[in-house]
């Protein structure tokens, strides 16, 4: 197969295998050039396939040498199209382990459901005994509770008034005005259950109930801020809802797991080309600016730079980890500096269609969109004729 991107919207419907596995190994090389890390040994990954999940299992693997699971939804190919982004990841993370000496397994399902979970437990029961770290990254749109059946959606939405402000076709370069209408009440509960901490803090639960969840364990959940320009849309929107109940629920499993020497944070990160920030609307113009700058600045990051730090400046370090007035993990303090956000604001007063390229990285914006999927890699002949079919070593 001659493996093409093809779009719909912000979804790219097709990934190109050896483009996402140059991708993994990219950020393999990043984190086995940086000082070793004395962190976790056993490692638990929900929603391990892509973005921070991904880079914070790059991290702990080769950067820690730490054993690891994965956990993401099975979206395997067919004989008409391919598998997903994260599938492929992860046949390339699981490939690149191997080889390295490292013990890693994937376990493909809902990650909402009972089911993944006690299959998970299982794995971990007779692989590894217990996991010292546990990492929470799904994003979702939707969940189907374990427990009720009931069907939850998430909606990206202010909450009090109508929301107005630009936005941009980031295929096309069209700058133009969105206007986003309050969220329903049954809206705002549905984004909170889906994208809130109920199903970390079930995670949780059923781990340390089964007992594969080591004494002095580590547990984190990635939130995001954003500055002034997206906050209404997402801090101070449906979703913001959703990360405030993460965050307490944080709080509670810091409680829970305190007896025996656990811990429980939220990282908050920096705005980053995801699929799901690509959803956004408003936020992919904002990243575009923001890029601009933080790259005249030299303080750009990608995930695999912030999940290093992560665990290297805050999760396992001497000095214990450095949370903000709320109990949050910071990473996204290069993001929001004052001279980095004013020269955003500058720059967004002025944004429109005729001047979005010199103004912004509108093209490292699109690029790293399509290499989420494997595409616009170097040195990778796309007219070659791929083979979609990747098996996962340890696939369970």
């Amino acid at each position: 197969m001659i493996i093409k991107p093809r779009t719909r919207g912000f979804i790219c419907t097709t990934a190109h295998p050896v483009g996402c596995a140059r991708q993994v190994q990219q950020q393999v090389v990043y984190v086995q050039a940086q000082p070793e890390i004395k962190g976790p040994t056993k490692v638990l990954v929900i929603g391990a396939s892509a973005g921070y999940g991904l880079a914070s299992r790059i991290t702990a693997a080769f950067g820690a040498g730490a054993s690891t699971v994965g956990v993401y939804r099975q979206s395997a190919s067919s004989e008409n199209r391919t598998a997903s982004a994260g599938w492929y990841n992860s046949a390339a993370f699981e490939k690149l382990a191997q080889d390295a000496g490292l013990l890693s397994f994937s376990v493909t399902g809902d990650a909402f459901s009972n089911e993944t979970k006690q299959r998970t437990i299982e794995l971990i029961r007779q692989e590894l005994g217990q996991v010292d770290l546990v990492v929470y990254s799904v994003a979702s749109g939707r969940r189907i509770h374990p427990v009720t059946g009931e069907t939850f959606s998430s909606v990206l939405k202010p909450l009090d008034s109508t929301y107005t402000n630009k936005t941009v076709n980031f295929h096309t370069g069209e700058v133009s005005m969105v206007s986003i209408d309050p969220a329903k009440e049954e809206e705002i509960t549905g984004t909170v259950a889906v994208m809130g901490g109920e199903d970390w803090q079930m995670w949780i639960d059923e781990l340390q109930q089964a007992g594969v969840l080591a004494d002095h364990a580590v547990t984190i959940a990635y939130s995001y801020m954003g500055s002034e320009i997206t906050q209404p849309v997402y801090r101070e929107g449906t979703i913001g809802r959703a990360k405030d109940h993460l965050e307490k629920t944080a709080h509670h499993i810091n409680k829970q797991l305190a007896s025996r020497g656990g811990r429980a944070y939220v990282a908050v990160t920096k705005a980053l080309v995801t699929q799901s920030s690509s959803a956004i609307p408003v936020v992919p113009l904002y990243i575009s600016a923001l890029y601009k700058v933080m790259k005249q600045k030299d303080l750009h990051e990608g995930c695999i730079e912030q999940a290093y730090r992560l665990f290297s400046e805050h999760l396992y370090t001497a000095g214990g980890t450095k949370v903000d007035s709320k109990g949050r993990i910071r990473i996204d303090d290069w993001e929001l500096r004052p001279d980095v956000q004013e020269e955003v604001t500058r720059l967004w007063a002025e944004l429109s269609t005729d001047n979005i390229n010199e103004l912004t990285d509108l093209s490292g914006y699109r690029r790293e969109f399509f290499q989420l999927f494997g595409f616009e890699i170097e040195d990778i002949d796309y007219d070659a004729d791929i083979d979609p079919k990747v098996s996962i070593p340890h696939l369970r």
